[in-house]
């Protein structure tokens, strides 16, 4: 694939980066974002704009006259359905998922609801715990070490791992500062791998697999985010079955959750068996991001991985 593909839009299209934004991850955001603005500058297109996200983003899009939206954003307000909804609105096309999927992709409890439909994808024994119910009954049934994660929320924010039942509560304490709900998940005992999904002409496809080794004790924000935290192995060393199984599994759930343009799939990998643990339809596109590692390993540089996902915009509408 290379950069004189078919383009969808005009080289003097005026394009918005969305980045910033209002949620816990506006920091990544915005590194996401300055890199694919530097994307499609140098792929040509000349009115694009780096835009930084905040309360007033509908008039700005009004006044600056935004054809298409890139959305670079991470998190609550940007991935949740809620920018999306705005652009739906304003009726500018824009990159990514939907108003559906991204609502019900940024829930990891509603994921697991729409994904526990289809008997292709295996996930994890968990709970759903709402402020004020009673935690201890709710999770009588889960098996020591567990991971207590509020339900919308990215890059590994409040999350705990709990190894015995004297530290849950304090977990989950932490876990109510970001989500008055949580889920609290039975502990995958394997080791990480995610996978990207782009679409071409309509149809979905994985990308490598990248298995992560964080310096960590998990793969938390400081692993995800620092350079020399991880060791990032792609392709991942997973037989040509398994790698199989978890590139159909990945685009079964993209498609199973109404995904459309973009989306990167993460696994806990035991006994060759991919554990399900998210879909996030807006991956980060920083210097150490998994998503344009994903793509270099099959030939997809980064700017091409930026047009790619570009040309994709409207899918969603």
């Amino acid at each position: 694939m290379g950069n004189n593909e078919f383009r969808k839009y005009a080289d003097d299209v005026k394009i918005g980066v969305l980045s910033g934004g209002l949620s816990s991850e506006r920091e990544v955001s915005l590194r996401s974002g300055k890199n694919v603005y530097e994307a499609l500058k140098r792929l040509g297109y000349k009115n694009a704009e780096l835009i930084v996200v905040d309360k007033d983003i509908a008039n700005v899009l009004k006044d600056k006259n935004i054809q298409v939206a890139y959305n670079a954003l991470h998190g609550k307000f940007g991935e949740d359905g809620c920018i999306q909804g705005i652009l739906e609105i304003l009726q500018i096309e824009y990159t990514g998922c939907g108003v559906m999927s991204s609502a019900i992709t940024m829930n990891k409890e509603y994921t697991k609801r729409i994904l526990s439909t289809s008997k292709d994808i295996v996930m994890a024994k968990s709970a759903f715990v709402r402020k004020g119910d009673n935690l201890f009954e709710k999770t009588k049934d889960l098996k020591y070490p567990l991971f207590t994660k509020p339900v919308s929320e990215g890059s590994s924010f409040g999350m705990t791992k709990v190894n015995k039942k004297e530290e849950l509560q304090a977990a989950y304490d932490v876990a109510l500062k970001y989500n008055n709900d949580v889920l609290i998940e039975e502990f995958v005992d394997g080791f990480f791998v995610t996978v990207g999904v782009l679409e071409r002409d309509n149809k979905p496809f994985a990308t490598e697999i990248l298995e992560i080794r964080p310096k960590t004790e998990w793969y938390d924000f400081e692993a995800k985010y620092t350079n020399g935290m991880s060791d990032f192995i792609v392709p991942a060393r997973l037989s040509e079955e398994v790698t199989k199984k978890v590139k159909e599994t990945a685009v079964k759930a993209f498609e199973t959750a109404g995904c459309r343009g973009v989306s990167r799939i993460d696994f806990m990998m035991k006994d060759d068996i991919p554990y399900l643990l998210e879909i996030n339809t807006s991956p980060g596109m920083t210097d150490v991001s998994d998503l344009p590692a994903q793509a270099k390993a099959m030939g997809i540089n980064y700017d091409e991985l930026v047009l790619t996902i570009l040309n994709n915009a409207g899918l969603n509408r």
